[in-house]
């Protein structure tokens, strides 16, 4: 199913859009000798060149007889790639997989049924229930399987980390299954849960392990605690150095879609560690004193904290889920499927 897995004919010292030219040659060809797979894999070339307005003609052709296409689609008209947003038809697409008995769509399941759960959460082209979002993304989380939804066994570690079904030992339960499945995001929120006792009896050294290899791979949310837990502990040098990794100008956005975490805990993660930074730049520790960047530093942490709670693309909802709320306190310099 992936195009660049097959050798196309005279592809050697050609430009990209040459290939891609190339690709669309050979999948015409498949479509003239009646491949059935041939019309989805020309529409998921164009998806993934964000060609989607081409991408839904060939979807809509066998969104009948393709579920792959039939799911394709459902994420378009949510989203509103190549089509005026529609999430109702979305959530439409959505349920017909999870409601089918074809063996052709059981692959899907659990992925329909996390952007069901999301749509329920959201109260985005369905009436609002987070009941019934728990419910699908029980479905799609299938008690930690792998190959089930390893992102809604992330949100349910989540979910049950809030207020209104907060259950931390469940919270734990998710995010280490989630972990263990390789979700990047659950590996942050369970060092934080380790080390400070969360769920599960603190445990500092498997609090830190977890933070320091998930900041390793990217996750600034763990970065951030990281900062924090040094900072508190008077190693101010180390607080430093981990503060400095993060790019003074680091764009969120491109971070969470890289990381796949949410932007709202990117947001926090930047928060955090300018907030720390900040002192230390202002009190001299572990860093020469310089009260000007210190000020400079304690803005940015008020920055992304105030971006966190925007959200920006991402619903109340999802802030909420994120435990960001309008009231959680911004750093002073004194102190959207």
């Amino acid at each position: 199913m992936n195009l660049q897995s097959e050798r196309l004919p005279g592809a050697e010292g050609c430009s990209y859009a040459a290939l891609l030219a190339k690709a669309e040659e050979l999948l015409a060809k498949r479509i003239e000798d009646g491949d059935p797979m041939a019309y989805f894999l020309k529409g998921q070339l164009y998806y993934e060149e964000g060609w989607y307005a081409e991408a839904l003609i060939q979807f809509e052709k066998i969104k009948d007889t393709d579920f792959q296409a039939m799911y394709q689609l459902g994420v378009m008209h949510y989203d509103g790639l190549g089509t005026k947003e529609d999430p109702e038809k979305g959530v439409e697409y959505m349920k017909k997989i999870i409601n089918s008995d074809s063996p052709k769509a059981r692959h899907l399941k659990s992925a329909a049924a996390y952007n069901l759960g999301r749509a329920y959460y959201e109260g985005c082209g369905v009436k609002q229930s987070t009941e019934e979002a728990e419910r699908l993304w029980l479905i799609a989380a299938d008690d930690g399987n792998p190959k089930a939804s390893v992102k809604a066994q992330s949100t349910l570690g989540m979910l049950y980390s809030m207020s209104v079904l907060k259950d931390v030992k469940k919270a734990f339960f998710w995010h280490s299954e989630a972990c263990c499945n390789g979700n990047l995001e659950s590996q942050g929120a369970l060092g934080v849960m380790y080390l400070y006792g969360q769920g599960v009896h603190q445990n500092t050294k498997a609090g830190l392990e977890c933070l320091k290899k998930a900041a390793e791979r990217g996750n600034i949310y763990a970065q951030g605690h990281l900062v924090e837990y040094y900072y508190n502990r008077k190693f101010y040098s180390t607080a430093v150095a981990v503060a400095k990794r993060i790019p003074e100008n680091v764009n969120i956005d491109m971070v969470a879609k890289i990381t796949d975490c949410l932007p709202v805990y990117v947001a926090k993660g930047v928060a955090i560690a300018a907030f720390y930074f900040a002192r230390c730049l202002q009190l001299g520790l572990g860093i020469k004193q310089d009260e000007a960047a210190a000020k400079k530093y304690y803005s940015r942490a008020h920055s992304a904290l105030t971006e966190a709670r925007k959200g920006r693309q991402v619903s109340q909802r999802i802030l909420e889920l994120a435990g960001v709320n309008e009231t959680e306190p911004i750093p002073k310099a004194e102190s959207s499927f």
